[in-house]
């Protein structure tokens, strides 16, 4: 079977898929988005298109503890979807994660590209997986301004 490149993939599905969001502001699509699993940015372009280009990179919380996945794809596993995903989940602090994430996208000579806004997906899923610390919040006292009687 031939594959089909990913440039036409690209021209077939860019201006209507599934996946497609558009947010009209001022009477016109300013900004298209993507829901695809694949797209760190949720931009629709062929750049960041998890549709259309035969590697990518995904990052998403797992389970209720923080623990991050970092999944990517296998070129030569396209026809397979049970297995086109390379995961590897990890439980680590910050800087280790940004380290691990750097050398699986960038420093492979995956897609590096994509090391930016992995890094920044990486950012936001590690920051919504942080609890709120509990116990009293202090309080702003340049703020708070008591009058008395006059």
């Amino acid at each position: 079977m031939a594959t089909v490149p990913g440039q036409l993939i690209w021209e077939i599905v860019k201006k209507n898929n599934c996946f497609l969001v558009k947010e009209f502001g001022r009477g016109n699509a300013g900004v298209q988005f993507s829901k695809e699993s694949n797209n760190l940015y949720n931009l629709n372009s062929y750049k960041h298109s998890g549709l259309s280009n035969k590697k990518t990179v995904t990052i998403q919380s797992v389970g209720k503890d923080q623990s991050v996945l970092l999944a990517t794809s296998k070129t030569k596993k396209q026809n397979k979807p049970e297995s086109l995903l390379h995961k590897s989940v990890m439980r680590k602090e910050f800087p280790r994660m940004a380290k691990a994430v750097v050398n699986q996208v960038a420093d492979n000579y995956y897609r590096p590209d994509l090391k930016k806004a992995a890094l920044a997906r990486l950012s936001a899923v590690h920051r919504s997986l942080k609890v709120a610390k509990s116990g009293v919040k202090k309080r702003n006292r340049q703020a708070v301004k008591i009058r008395g009687r006059k």
